[in-house]
């Protein structure tokens, strides 16, 4: 069954989609909230990582999108299993270490938890943010390739946070894309999928592009899927996408793990990678190794 996988070149492409992840955060977080005219008359074309921005982050300083994401795959690894109660722990822990950043709908959901033990917040029309978006990567590597073990992964954790059938769709196909570029998908196939999501739930169609890169979940995967599908390199994929402003370390954060995964670790810009925070690189290094090696793939290789 699994045979056909080359073991080598997935933990490439998942290390390349978590550390893509992370730089996409750091890159986007300088521009978060400018609108892309603002972008453009302050930087021109805005690309290099040099921190500040509202958050006045230092050079390479990630945000809450890769921060979670650790979480997650810090409880995964430490339990040796799925374990939620671990995860939402490890969620409370954060955010009483008062993070740099944020969102509210996490918060709310965090502080549920920590108050009532609850780990499934109740279904919210307006809890359709990008928030559990943009934390699903260990999620997506602890269940190569099993996509019903995806589902299940993928919704229980942000459902944590964000109980919304949008929220919904958009964790489960940015998850399952995961799986199909880790194992080799070409674009094509990649945006079948993506159309896919589109038919079942038409307000994710992002061709023609509108230009929203706000933190709802649809313009983020707007935003995201217009320039990953456009971009030759992983560099012109973040590039186009944080210049769209808005929420762009989220927006940078997800094009940078599907943009990681598919075009590898060679094709991530040195520049970028010596950046980013050394400690944060070398955590996510581990913790890729140690979810891929556990993961139903990495058990039977």
């Amino acid at each position: 069954m699994f045979t056909q996988y080359d073991l080598e070149d997935i933990r490439d492409r998942a290390r390349a989609a978590f550390i893509g992840m992370a730089i996409g955060d750091a890159l986007g977080a300088t521009v978060e909230f400018m609108t892309a005219s603002e972008i453009s008359a302050k930087y021109g074309t805005f690309r290099e990582i040099i921190g500040g921005g509202w958050l006045r982050l230092k050079p390479g300083q990630v945000t809450d999108d890769t921060e979670m994401a650790l979480c997650i795959a810090r409880a995964i690894v430490k339990n040796q299993t799925w374990s939620l109660e671990a995860i939402a722990d490890n969620f409370a822990a954060w955010l009483k270490s008062r993070p740099v950043d944020c969102g509210d709908t996490c918060r709310k959901g965090i502080r549920a938890y920590m108050l009532h033990g609850q780990l499934e917040s109740p279904p919210n029309e307006w809890d359709a943010g990008n928030g559990a978006a943009m934390r699903i990567i260990p999620a997506a590597l602890y269940s190569l390739p099993d996509g019903e073990l995806l589902k299940k992964y993928v919704i229980e954790q942000a459902h944590i946070t964000h109980n919304n059938p949008v929220s919904d769709a958009a964790c489960i196909c940015l998850g399952q894309l995961l799986h199909m570029i880790i194992c080799g998908a070409e674009k094509s196939r990649l945006r079948r999928h993506a159309d896919g999501l589109v038919a079942r739930f038409p307000t994710f169609a992002f061709d023609p592009y509108r230009g929203l890169a706000t933190g709802y979940v649809v313009d983020t995967l707007q935003t995201v899927f217009h320039w990953f599908f456009r971009g030759r390199n992983f560099e012109e994929c973040l590039v186009g996408t944080v210049n769209q402003g808005g929420d762009a370390d989220t927006t940078g954060a997800i094009c940078g793990m599907l943009a990681g995964a598919y075009f590898g670790m060679e094709a991530i810009p040195r520049r970028w990678l010596k950046k980013m925070d050394a400690r944060v690189i070398a955590e996510i290094e581990i913790m890729v190794e140690r979810l891929v090696d556990a993961s139903p793939l990495g058990r039977m290789m």
